[in-house]
């Protein structure tokens, strides 16, 4: 089974990401309400509501690229923390154009 999560930033600055963390998903979802907090990212949304999808995007664009780019441990416990936050295998988050795909 393929589990990716894949990270743009612009055309040419994507983080292809296979975590080797397994992580339940509460866990997850801690560690990505931290980070949102840590990174000062802001709520998308007027109404202030953040769903987990808009977080996982929320987290990506505050810590951006540089952070994908030293930090390995990091970027392994994001993509974790993607995969097991949404339920899902595979996921793009396209920081440019504000989309999470999976």
């Amino acid at each position: 089974m393929t589990i990716e999560v894949n990270v743009r930033f612009a055309p040419g600055t994507v983080f292809s990401l296979s975590p080797k963390l397994r992580l339940g998903s509460d866990e997850a979802r801690r560690w990505l309400d931290e980070q949102f907090v840590a990174l000062g990212a802001e709520p998308m949304r007027a109404s202030g509501k953040v769903l987990v999808a808009d977080k996982v995007l929320a987290v990506a664009a505050a810590a951006g690229a540089g952070q994908f780019r030293s930090d390995a441990a990091w970027a392994d416990r994001y993509a974790a923390s993607v995969v097991a936050a949404l339920g899902r295998d595979v996921v793009r988050v396209e920081t440019d154009t504000s989309m999470v795909t999976y």
